[in-house]
């Protein structure tokens, strides 16, 4: 069984900053490629950013140069750090992994953006 801890969302005004974590553990293989998709109310879900186990990243149109995507592979954990957020980056943010056995989901946190 894999689990994810995923954290570091809430409530931000425009402008604003918040770190998401998220944690794999379980029964994990080699984790190859680590990342963060976001659905909003209505929306399909959609790619924010991955990261591979050799650190090659890429990131959605919307969110390049406010968003950066980090990984700690020691500890199974990813970051995305979000600077300038808009209302528009208001979604529910999940966190995935992609291993042998397949890709994993989080079960998501939520980011609000309002003033």
């Amino acid at each position: 069984q894999v689990q994810f801890v995923e954290s570091g969302g809430g409530l931000v005004q425009p402008g604003g900053s918040l770190r998401l974590s998220c944690v794999v553990s379980g029964s994990i293989s080699t984790i190859y490629a680590m990342g963060w998709y976001r659905q909003a109310p209505g929306k399909q879900r959609e790619l924010v950013a991955g990261i591979t186990s050799s650190s090659r990243i890429n990131y959605a149109d919307s969110v390049k140069g406010r968003f950066t995507i980090s990984r700690d592979n020691a500890k199974n954990t990813v970051y995305l750090q979000m600077n300038s957020l808009k209302h528009e980056d208001t979604a529910v943010y999940y966190c995935n992994a992609a291993m042998a056995g397949g890709i994993y989901w989080g079960q998501g946190t939520q980011v609000t953006v309002s003033s």
